[in-house]
């Protein structure tokens, strides 16, 4: 210990507070942790920009993981996209989920073509709520059409919170989806049929709301009217 304290007694000014803003990322209270990243994104280094990442990977407190996402995009994208795209093909969910949302937040087109139909296609909810937000987010126009019928194809999938990303996602795009929707309106599985006729309500009327949205998309599958107004 007396010969760690001498060691950084002797370092520059800069270095001293380099090492105790990476022992900060790595404390055991999140407020601390918080406060490190917060501090690391004030002053951008790119010395931090590795470290940054590999939390991202394992940390366990949302607040953190959303600051060290901001404490990324302030250091230069030329240095943080390169790195980011590495972690899609990370093993860990969270450190390939964590990676796609930091980029949507930086949107540099470069990684557009990192964001590949397996992660559209995730079997891990998050994972794949990232990648459809920054996919619309990166996507080149000339590929909009081809983006729309991959996110259509998963209409219907898992609980209420990714089914209302996949129709945020969808109408983000725009008119370019509305083929796709109708389409998915008279599939056989009528999970998918609600949530296409929900996400064409969405589309038509965004004040309308999820809820209602879908609650209406029950009624009209229903009645067998999906192409109808009323």
């Amino acid at each position: 210990m007396a010969e760690e304290v001498a060691v950084t007694m002797t370092m520059p000014e800069d270095d001293t507070n380099t090492l105790r803003a990476l022992r900060g990322l790595e404390d055991g209270n999140s407020s601390v942790r918080l406060k490190a990243v917060l501090a690391v994104g004030t002053n951008p280094d790119p010395r931090f920009i590795d470290k940054l990442i590999e939390r991202c990977a394992i940390e366990p407190d949302f607040y953190v993981r959303d600051m060290l996402t901001w404490a990324l995009t302030r250091h230069s994208s030329s240095m943080t996209v390169p790195k980011l795209v590495d972690e899609l093909r990370s093993e860990r969910a969270q450190a390939r989920s964590q990676a796609l949302h930091t980029l949507s937040k930086i949107g540099d087109r470069r990684a557009w073509p990192a964001i590949t139909r397996a992660l559209l296609t995730d079997a891990d909810d998050e994972v794949a709520r990232s990648a459809w937000r920054a996919a619309v987010v990166l996507v080149p126009e000339e590929e909009e059409s081809e983006l729309a019928e991959v996110l259509a194809a998963q209409l219907g999938r898992g609980e209420r919170e990714t089914q209302l990303s996949l129709s945020r996602a969808l109408i983000g795009l725009g008119e370019v989806v509305v083929p796709f929707l109708r389409g998915a309106m008279q599939n056989q599985d009528p999970r998918v049929r609600r949530h296409a006729i929900a996400t064409e309500r969405l589309l038509r009327d965004p004040d309308a709301g999820f809820e209602f949205a879908i609650e209406e998309a029950k009624r009209v599958a229903v009645l067998g009217t999906a192409g109808q107004e009323g």
